[in-house]
């Protein structure tokens, strides 16, 4: 539950390397769900802080897809790549608290160690108590133990960051700030209460609960939400070549993704135009319909 007197405020992010696809409509249509349901706002942030791997065009593309769709967001588009100099401040807080430090460590250095949870190599804390050393990353000093936290879809979740990945990074080697310091900064500055997502994010929340204690900011509520797979089983996704959602397709693409989040709308709805579709969505949403068997459950229909 919000606490009281505090207005909902939630928000899509999606990084411009490519157009949206029917996984990425999932994501953007549930969280607009959510927040016009709670009587909220719905930000839009273009997460471009890994700058080498993002366009202008990517971005433009999926502001005209989400317009298509009719999922508006309120208020301004937040950029990244333009608050460098938020993000270092709130490096430098860290470091000064002394719960960041400087890593010498190069990719080769880690490659023998195993995988965490979210892909990346464990840190075994090769620079945790080095001092003077040329600082190639910057790194959170991660705490033992289990970081805990109620799931609007999933429930009780958890895991112990240190054991599964060690002291992660917070600024990168080449010069970028890392997408869990920036999220988690962000997510505070424009007050965003409830972050509605993929569940391939699910092995993040943990990382970035740390970070905001470590910032002293406040915890927004979580909802991870089923992947939509391919027909190998992966996720949909832009690595896989997921196909770019088609303006001229919105309501039947509306109609999919409803399906897949458990509210299929009725055949006359479906057959009325978007907007009335996307009246009767909010009127009816709910997270308790949406699909709770594992972290994936299919694909929807074609």
């Amino acid at each position: 539950m919000l606490a009281e007197g505090t207005s909902y405020v939630g928000r899509f992010a999606p990084s411009p390397t490519g157009p949206l696809h029917k996984g990425s409509l999932v994501a953007a249509l549930a969280s607009w769900l959510d927040a016009r349901a709670h009587g909220g706002r719905w930000l839009l942030r273009i997460e471009d802080v890994d700058v080498p791997r993002c366009s202008q065009a990517a971005s433009d593309t999926i502001l005209h897809q989400l317009e298509a769709l009719g999922l508006h967001w309120d208020g301004e588009v937040r950029v990244q790549s333009r608050r460098t100099e938020v993000y270092r401040a709130a490096l430098d807080a860290l470091v000064v608290r002394g719960l960041a430090y400087g890593c010498a460590c190069s990719r080769r250095d880690l490659e023998s160690q195993p995988l965490a949870s979210d892909g990346t190599r464990r840190y075994p804390g090769t620079c945790r108590d080095r001092s003077g050393i040329p600082a190639r990353a910057w790194r959170l000093r991660a705490a033992p133990g289990e970081t805990a936290f109620y799931d609007r879809v999933l429930g009780r979740v958890a895991l112990d960051v240190a054991a599964d990945a060690g002291d992660f990074v917070l600024w990168r080697a080449d010069g970028y700030c890392a997408y869990q310091l920036a999220v988690v900064v962000d997510d505070a500055d424009q007050g965003v209460t409830d972050v509605v997502r993929g569940a391939d994010l699910l092995t993040s929340t943990p990382r970035q609960i740390l970070i905001q204690r470590a910032l002293r900011l406040p915890q927004p509520r979580y909802a991870h939400l089923p992947l939509v797979l391919d027909a190998k089983g992966e996720k949909l996704s832009k690595q896989t070549r997921a196909p770019a959602l088609r303006p001229d397709h919105a309501s039947s693409d509306l109609v999919d993704a409803l399906c897949f989040l458990g509210h299929p709308p009725p055949e006359d709805v479906r057959a009325d135009d978007r907007d009335a579709l996307l009246d009767w969505a909010v009127s009816n949403w709910n997270l308790v319909r949406v699909p709770r068997e594992g972290i994936a459950t299919g694909a929807p229909r074609q």
